[in-house]
C-alpha cells in the first residue's frame, strides 16, 4: 500500500481524463463479471484499488464526474430473464476504509457532522461484513410479496420465488411487525454447504463453482426455483429500507427487532464506543475469521442512533453513516514453479504462474495471476523464486513480490512469447497496449473456443444445454468449430451426418432438449447477436447503442463496411454515436474489414433470423428530432443536468459533432468542436440560448 506521506505527482487535465476514461471502462466491466456473471476477474483488494484511483482523480478534477459515474453507482444494472424490481429506497454501497486512521477519521467525521462535544458519547455496531450476494425483501401486511437483488442499486432482479425456497427466510412475519417492511441482507453459502456442493457437481461432470459468493449468487439467480431449493442457501439480514413504522430508535434495538421476526442476525455484532473498541473487535473479528463457517470479507461500522444516521444522510452512493473495514489480502510464501501461457477469446496472451502448493487464508493455492509482461518485468519475476502471493475476494491469487534474497542462482529474465502457444500464429503488442496478442485470430484454437464460450453465454445467444463443458468437448471433437456449426447440428443429426446420441452421457433426450434450444435460438436480437459476435471492446451496453443507431443488422453492416473509410460521412456518423469512442469505433470497422469475420457473418445470416432494434420512444418537445452537441464549460448546469434537459425536450445528446448534429451549444472555452459546427455551418447556442429554449433558468440543484 502507498506510504500517506509520500507524495503524488498530480496528472494534468488531459492525463486526468484518459485515466478516469480507462478507470471508468474496467470497473464497470468488473462490476459486470462480480454482480451480474458471479465471475470475478480481480481480487476485491485490487478492486478497491481501482475506484480509490478514481475517487482521487475525480476529487482532483471534479468535472470528469458524471451522473453515472462508478463512483455514483451501486452494483450492475439486472439481467435480462428476469423481472425488474424498482427499490423502494435505494439499496446503497458502502465507504471503505483499509488503515486504522480511516476509521479515526471516519468517527471524527461523524462527530463533527453532529456537533457533538468532545465528552458526548458515540455508540457504532459493529458486524462481520459478509461476503455474498445482496437481497431485498419486501413485507405487505406482514406476508413476503416480493425479493428482489440489489442490482444497480436502483432496480434489482425479482427472486422472490427462490428466496422463499431459503429456510431463513420467513414467509410471513409476527403481528407485532409493521404493516409494511423491507428487510435487507445477504444471501451467502456456508464453506461446508459450498464444498459439498462442488463434491457433488464433480461427481456429475459439471462446472465447479469458484467460491462460496459465487455459489451463491448463481444459486439465487436461477431461472427455476427448484435448483434454487437443492442449494444450501442461508440469510443474514443487517438492514431495511422502506418502513410503515419505525423498528426502534437504534441500529441495534432494530436488529434485536428483525431478530424477533424470525431473521439470523449475525451473533458477533457488538455495540462500541470509540475507535479503540471499534479496533479491538475488528481484529478479534479478523483473528477468528478462519473459524467461521462463511466467508466475510471485513467488519461494518454503523452510527447506532438511527436519528443520527438521518442528520448525517449520504453521498451519491454510500451512506455518511457506516463504513466497511476491509481485511488486508492475506499472504504466503511459496515457489514459482513455472509460467504458463494462456490465450483468451481476443486473443490475449496472460502468464499465469505455477505454483508449489501453498495454503493461502485456509484455502490451498497453486495457481496465480502474473497478469501481463510488463508486470513480470516490473516485480522481476522469474521461474524459481521464492514469491509472495496474495489472495483476497476468493478469486484466483496473484504475485505481489519476489523475495529477492532468496533468489537461485541459475535463474533469468522472463522473455515474453512471440509465437502463439495454440496455433503457433505470430504474438504482437500494439502500441499503448499491455497485452501481446496472437494474430491468428478464428483461425487459432484457443481463440475459437473462447469465441464459441463466449457466443452461446447467457447474455449473448443464451443456448441452454450447450456450455463451457459442452463447447471444448463438441470443439475438441469437431463438431463445431465456428458459430455456424452450432447452426447446423439439427440438420446433421437429422441426415445421419453425425450422432450425438452415442456421446458419453448424451441421451436422445438430452440431445433433443439442446436441439430444441438451438432452434430456439434462431431469432436473436440485433444487440444480442452483435454482442454475441465477441468484437474487441463491445460489451452489452455498446451493441445496444449499435442497434438502436442501425436498427437493422443490414445497415449496422453497411454503415460499418462504409466506415473504414476514417473521412467518410459514415466513420462520422459512427462516431458521433454517444458512447462510441475512436477506440471502439476503430474495433468495430477492423472487425468488419477482415475477410473471415465477412463470410462468418454471411453464413451465420443464412442460419439465423436477426430481429430489428426496437425504436426507442420518441419524446415530443421542443428539441424534438434534433441533435446536441455540447462543448465547453458550462456556467448555469452541469454536463449531465444539461444533457437530461436536452433529453426531456426530445434531442438525442451526441458527443462529436457530425454531419447529423443538429445545434451546437457552446460554453466558455470552446475549441475544435466550436470550429467545426462553424466550417459545416451547423447552428451555435450559447447557454442562455439553450435554456431559454428548454423553460428558462436553472433550476434548483441543476447548476
Amino acid at each position: 500500500m502507498t506510504d500517506r506521506n509520500e507524495p503524488v505527482m498530480q496528472p494534468t487535465l488531459e492525463e486526468a481524463r484518459q485515466n478516469h476514461k480507462v478507470l471508468v471502462q474496467r470497473i464497470r466491466f468488473h462490476d459486470q463479471r462480480y454482480y451480474k456473471d458471479a465471475a470475478p476477474e480481480i481480487s476485491d483488494a485490487d478492486y478497491d484499488r481501482l475506484r480509490a484511483d478514481l475517487i482521487r482523480l475525480e476529487t482532483l478534477y471534479p468535472e470528469l464526474q458524471t451522473a453515472d459515474s462508478p463512483t455514483r453507482t451501486v452494483g450492475a444494472a439486472p439481467a435480462e430473464g428476469f423481472a425488474k424490481v424498482r427499490h423502494a429506497r435505494p439499496m446503497l454501497s458502502l465507504a471503505n476504509a483499509f488503515e486504522d486512521e480511516d476509521v479515526v477519521e471516519f468517527l471524527a467525521r461523524a462527530r463533527k457532522g453532529l456537533n457533538l462535544r468532545e465528552d458526548d458519547q458515540l455508540a457504532v455496531v459493529a458486524e462481520p461484513k459478509i461476503d455474498g450476494l445482496s437481497a431485498s425483501l419486501r413485507y405487505e401486511n406482514r406476508r413476503l410479496v416480493v425479493a428482489a437483488t440489489r442490482g444497480d442499486g436502483t432496480e434489482g432482479e425479482d427472486v422472490t420465488r427462490n428466496m422463499l425456497t431459503i429456510d431463513d427466510v420467513p414467509d410471513t412475519l409476527p403481528d407485532d411487525a409493521p404493516d409494511l417492511v423491507e428487510v435487507r441482507g445477504e444471501v451467502y453459502m456456508g464453506k461446508a454447504d459450498f464444498a459439498a456442493l462442488n463434491e457433488r457437481r464433480a461427481e456429475a461432470g459439471e462446472a465447479l463453482f469458484a467460491n462460496p459468493r459465487n455459489a451463491a449468487a448463481g444459486s439465487l439467480r436461477q431461472l427455476d426455483p427448484e435448483i434454487t431449493r437443492k442449494r444450501p442457501l442461508k440469510f443474514f439480514a443487517y438492514a431495511w429500507g422502506e418502513v410503515s413504522a419505525p423498528l426502534a430508535a437504534t441500529q441495534w434495538g432494530a436488529l434485536d427487532r428483525l431478530e424477533q421476526f424470525g431473521f439470523t442476525v449475525n451473533p458477533l455484532r457488538r455495540l462500541c464506543r470509540g475507535a479503540d473498541e471499534l479496533l479491538e473487535r475488528y481484529r478479534e473479528i479478523g483473528d477468528g475469521r478462519h473459524a467461521l463457517d462463511y466467508d466475510i470479507d471485513g467488519v461494518v461500522y454503523k452510527i447506532d442512533r438511527l436519528d443520527w444516521q438521518a442528520l448525517l444522510g449520504q453521498v451519491a452512493r454510500a451512506p455518511r453513516w457506516a463504513i466497511a473495514h476491509k481485511f488486508p489480502a492475506e499472504q504466503a510464501k511459496t515457489r514459482l514453479l513455472g509460467i504458463e501461457i494462456q490465450v483468451g477469446r481476443t486473443g490475449a496472451l496472460t502468464p499465469v504462474a505455477h505454483l508449489e502448493p501453498v495454503t493461502v487464508g485456509g484455502v490451498v493455492v497453486s495457481r496465480a495471476t502474473l497478469h501481463n509482461e510488463d508486470e513480470i518485468a516490473r516485480k522481476d519475476i522469474r521461474i524459481g523464486d521464492l514469491v509472495v502471493v496474495q489472495r483476497a475476494g476468493d478469486v484466483i491469487p496473484q504475485v505481489v513480490e519476489v523475495v529477492v534474497a532468496e533468489r537461485p542462482n541459475d535463474t533469468r529474465p522472463f522473455e515474453a512469447p512471440t509465437i502463439c502457444p495454440a496455433c503457433g500464429s505470430h504474438a504482437v503488442r500494439e502500441p499503448g497496449e499491455a497485452v501481446r496478442r496472437c494474430t491468428g485470430g478464428l483461425i487459432c484454437p484457443a481463440q475459437a473456443v473462447e469465441r464459441l464460450k463466449h457466443f452461446v453465454s447467457r447474455d449473448a445467444t443464451d443456448i441452454e444445454g450447450l456450455g463451457r463443458k459442452e463447447v471444448e468437448a463438441f470443439f475438441e471433437d469437431g463438431l463445431i468449430r465456428s458459430p455456424v456449426d452450432i447452426y447446423t447440428l439439427p440438420q446433421r443429426q437429422e441426415t445421419g451426418e453425425i450422432d450425438l446420441t452415442k456421446r458419453a452421457g448424451w441421451g436422445r433426450k438430452s440431445v433433443d432438449n439442446l436441439l430444441a434450444a438451438i432452434e430456439a435460438r434462431r431469432r436473436l436480437p440485433l444487440d444480442r447477436f452483435i454482442f454475441a459476435l465477441g468484437i474487441r471492446h463491445v460489451g452489452q451496453n455498446t451493441a445496444k447503442l449499435l442497434a438502436r443507431n442501425y436498427l437493422t443488422f443490414d445497415a449496422w453492416r453497411a454503415g460499418l463496411e462504409a466506415a473504414a473509410d476514417p473521412e467518410s460521412p459514415a466513420r462520422a456518423d459512427l462516431d458521433a454515436i454517444a458512447g462510441i469512442g475512436p477506440v471502439v469505433a476503430e474495433a468495430l470497422t477492423d472487425f468488419m474489414a477482415e475477410a473471415h469475420n465477412r463470410e462468418v457473418l454471411e453464413a451465420l445470416i443464412a442460419e439465423v433470423e436477426v430481429i430489428e432494434a426496437d425504436i426507442p420512444a420518441q419524446v415530443s418537445g421542443s428539441l424534438s428530432g434534433k441533435t446536441l452537441v455540447f462543448t465547453g464549460k458550462l456556467e448555469k448546469l452541469t454536463r449531465e443536468s444539461a444533457k437530461r434537459r436536452a433529453e426531456q425536450h426530445g434531442a438525442t445528446v451526441a458527443s462529436s459533432v457530425s454531419s447529423a448534429t443538429s445545434i451546437l451549444v457552446a460554453g466558455a472555452a470552446a475549441g475544435s468542436k466550436l470550429t467545426k459546427a462553424r466550417e459545416k455551418g451547423i447552428e451555435v447556442w450559447t447557454e442562455d440560448e439553450f435554456l431559454e429554449a428548454t423553460g428558462g433558468a436553472a433550476e434548483n440543484g441543476e447548476g
